[in-house]
């Protein structure tokens, strides 16, 4: 993770231009990817010169236990500690799987602690107005965010276009699902467009119909995965790409946050049993 004053989380880049013999240019996305990394606990030595940071590892535990035990998302406001005691809790944290970013001015990357994600907010400028830790299967301010002045409904083109074939129908499945979105239990609902026949033009028509927002999540956890949000609720568009940054998965899904987005339960119980073992050393 990038020094405290220093460069982004993530950085933008653009997607693939190679797919059904053309270029998807209506669909821009990061390219930079966060790579695993397991955290290099800092020596109990060293952790003697940056009590504040110790600190904010003690009350990581403590809010991630919080989240275990069934009181929600927590957070630990970071922005007040200086850039050595910032630099302890980076090391203790790693850098794990997923990456946010939320226009230029808030990124997140989850730590290799499942569930436990560093979250920045900047100015234009590039200065850092909050720092602070989320514990929770998302982080829960950019989950809040993801479609603040979102339509409630996919629009259709008001003008007809040549080649288009599909995707009236799809928008017709989406707006059946947007008000599902949220429900107790509910699995989302998922549309493959891989598996289905389409044109360029298509899929064009969809990108304007469901608008473009301003949340982008990368994922290695299940393959090199970029997932956007778009400008109507409740809607995501999840691309899988290969090795050789070829798509090789193209969907919509309709649900609060993608499933590959999201620490599982489990996930945030291991972690909060982890990171205890190492907050040990530190006592």
């Amino acid at each position: 993770m990038n020094d405290a004053h220093g460069g982004a989380l993530v950085g933008p880049g653009s997607q693939p231009e190679d797919f059904d013999g053309g270029r998807l240019d209506y669909m821009v996305m990061p390219d930079g990817m966060a790579i695993f990394s397991a955290a290099n606990v800092p020596e109990a030595d060293a952790a003697q010169a940056v009590p504040q940071g110790v600190a904010a590892g003690h009350a990581i535990l403590a809010a991630l236990t919080r989240a275990v035990d069934g009181a929600g998302p927590q957070r630990v406001d970071l922005t007040r500690l200086d850039a050595a005691n910032l630099a302890f809790v980076d090391q203790l944290l790693g850098e794990g799987e997923v990456s946010v970013m939320f226009g230029t001015d808030v990124q997140a990357q989850e730590s290799v602690l499942a569930g436990v994600w560093r979250v920045r907010e900047s100015d234009a400028a590039g200065r850092r107005l909050r720092d602070y830790v989320d514990c929770a299967p998302f982080p829960a301010g950019l989950a809040e965010r993801a479609f603040n002045g979102a339509r409630g409904a996919a629009v259709l083109p008001e003008t007809a276009r040549p080649n288009i074939f599909n995707a009236p129908p799809l928008i017709a499945e989406i707006n059946e699902h947007i008000p599902r979105v949220g429900e107790a239990g509910g699995a989302g609902h998922v549309i493959n467009l891989s598996l289905l026949p389409h044109t360029e033009e298509d899929l064009a028509f969809l990108d304007e119909a469901l608008g473009r927002g301003g949340l982008v999540i990368l994922s290695r956890g299940y393959g090199n995965c970029r997932i956007r949000s778009t400008g109507t609720r409740g809607c995501w568009w999840t691309q899988y790409f290969n090795s050789q940054d070829t798509l090789i998965l193209n969907s919509i899904e309709i649900c609060s946050i993608p499933q590959v987005a999201l620490a599982a339960a489990e996930d945030l119980a291991d972690s909060a049993e982890r990171l205890r073992e190492i907050m040990e050393i530190y006592r």
